[in-house]
């Protein structure tokens, strides 16, 4: 069975920085493209950013800058750098196989201004 594992959330102030890890099993992260989505309370999930089985990486224009996807083949690991955090930033975050369409069970980011 297909399992993604999320974790790394937490309460940070704004301006720091945070690095969420995506701990993948029975699917290789190298092979499929792999993204971080967000949903905040009231509002739609977002793509904030995915990385290609290629490694070209793209991210929503609220996070470019100052998010970082990346990913570790020897771990089976796709993880998400985030510096310069915001408020607006608070959400739960998941991590998706996007071509297999799995999910991992997300992990709570909350910015404190």
């Amino acid at each position: 069975q297909v399992k993604l594992v999320d974790s790394g959330g937490g309460l940070v102030q704004a301006g720091g920085s945070l690095r969420l890890s995506c701990a993948a099993s029975r699917v290789a992260v190298s092979s499929n493209a792999m993204g971080w989505y967000r949903q905040a309370p009231g509002k739609e999930r977002e793509l904030v950013a995915v990385i290609t089985s290629l490694g070209n990486t793209n991210y929503a224009d609220s996070v470019k800058g100052r998010f970082t996807i990346s990913r570790d083949n020897a771990k089976n690991a796709v993880y998400l750098q985030m510096n310069s955090l915001k408020p607006e930033d608070t959400a739960r975050y998941y991590c998706r196989d996007v071509f297999h369409n799995y999910w991992g069970q997300g992990t709570q980011v909350t910015v404190s201004s």
